[in-house]
């Protein structure tokens, strides 16, 4: 797994309606060291999302730019930055996207398709296994319960071995209990040596984090830190 360090310098994100503009991101300047869990917080509007889908190469800032490891991905080919992505970023979400009447299995193997991986289907079981689902392997994730299926995702998002782990609103769907047990979870892949950058909107939430961001109006209001 390698290490890769984020970096973003003067980030500004402008969507554009009609004839006006709105800035979701306002200059964002942001170090997440690797291996640091960092969360992200913010009311509805306040540029979680946007800043989430640049680091994870979903989009591409206005201005400014987003180095990876010291590498300006922000103006690569699309080509490239999926190769990145599909590589070195891992995706959780709070709607799982999961296929509905396919295996477990076949689920966590699907970014394998995107990228030559040798022994694919022993490095699912591998993933499986680490998120506890070794018996369900063959199930379908529709006959699975809402914890079990959020496992079933982090697993895919392990399968590629990424540096980073993206995390959006991991637990939004899950019962308190349920929540807890996604977020010890993905404390102990950061401990592994992963980083991990969540957004979420509860504070218990963000207290599994070691550093949390706080945004408003595009903007970061807060920043409790990088670790030590």
């Amino acid at each position: 797994m390698s290490s890769n360090a984020i970096k973003l310098n003067g980030v500004r994100k402008i969507y554009r309606t009609g004839d006006e503009d709105t800035a979701a991101l306002s200059g964002i300047d942001l170090s997440v060291a690797p291996g640091e869990f960092v969360a992200v917080m913010g009311p509805s509007g306040s540029g979680k999302s946007t800043l989430m889908n640049i680091i994870g190469l979903l989009d591409i800032p206005t201005t400014g730019n987003y180095l990876l490891d010291g590498m300006d991905v922000s103006r690569l080919g699309r080509r490239r930055q999926a190769e990145i992505r599909n590589s070195q970023i891992g995706f959780v979400f709070q709607q799982f996207n999961l296929l509905p009447r396919t295996t477990v299995m076949d689920n966590v193997l699907l970014p394998t398709l995107y990228g030559k991986v040798k022994d694919a289907a022993a490095k699912a079981k591998e993933v499986i296994e680490e998120v506890g689902l070794t018996d369900r392997a063959y199930h379908r994730s529709n006959q699975l319960s809402g914890g079990q299926i959020q496992r079933v995702a982090i697993a895919r998002a392990l399968i590629m071995k990424p540096s980073i782990i993206l995390a959006d609103e991991p637990t939004g769907n899950l019962d308190t209990v349920k929540s807890h047990e996604i977020m010890e979870l993905l404390k102990s892949i950061n401990e592994k040596g992963s980083t991990i950058v969540l957004i979420t909107h509860e504070q218990e939430i963000a207290d599994y984090a070691r550093r949390v961001i706080r945004l408003r109006d595009g903007k970061i209001i807060e920043d409790t830190g990088a670790e030590a």
